[in-house]
């Protein structure tokens, strides 16, 4: 296979014992099956692409429904991913983990877990104002915000309290441990972002 990656559902962290003892932390990724959606051609669309589709969907409007007619399925979550060979894949396709090989450097795109509100000390690793010398009330502050005459504003994007998490993030420089094709479930070492059950892409890193 020639696709750059799929779509996956973290299972958890567990740990891998090799075959000369060491052992090595990593997560289990459900991988697929994903079904080609789409094939974006060229000459059609202006750029080469395989839409796919991951877990069935319990409700879509007519709109989504009617897109994925050709599939033969309905799934909740749609992405697109670079091939090598556009000949190589059909609408109905389906992919599965075999498209990633043991020991193949991968980069996982997920959504980081919700922390709720927090400080700029927990958000942004601000590192607090004084212990000492009278201060009471200001060990966790963020100090200074801004310059009252001039802007006489506080500037947009500057770091304070807030969300903390539900992010993109993507970690890179990950690998794939071991493959379990017949379960669809990969072993990537180390973490990958959000909590169980989230959605993940996977895709090859290029070297």
């Amino acid at each position: 296979m020639t696709i750059a990656g799929l779509l996956g559902r973290k299972i958890g962290m567990t740990t891998y014992y090799h075959d000369d003892g060491t052992a090595e932390s990593v997560t289990a990724v459900e991988v697929g099956p994903c079904v080609v959606t789409q094939v974006k051609t060229d000459a059609r669309d202006g750029y080469e692409a395989v839409q796919v589709g991951f877990l069935a969907a319990s409700k879509l409007n007519q709109a989504e429904a009617g897109h994925q007619t050709r599939s033969g399925g309905k799934f909740e979550h749609l992405q697109e991913f670079s091939v090598a060979d556009l000949a190589e894949y059909e609408v109905g396709q389906e992919l599965k983990a075999d498209v990633f090989e043991v020991g193949e450097s991968i980069k996982v795109t997920g959504t980081s877990k919700g922390k709720g509100f927090a400080g700029v000390v927990r958000r942004w690793n601000f590192r607090g104002g004084p212990k000492t010398h009278g201060q009471s009330d200001r060990h966790r502050s963020p100090g200074s915000i801004g310059a009252g005459t001039s802007p006489g504003r506080v500037w947009p994007g500057t770091k304070m309290g807030g969300h903390f998490g539900v992010e993109k993030k993507t970690i890179k420089g990950l690998r794939v441990v071991a493959a379990d094709v017949d379960n669809n479930v990969v072993l990537v070492r180390g973490s990958i972002p959000g909590g169980k059950n989230g959605i993940v892409r996977i895709e090859r890193q290029g070297k």
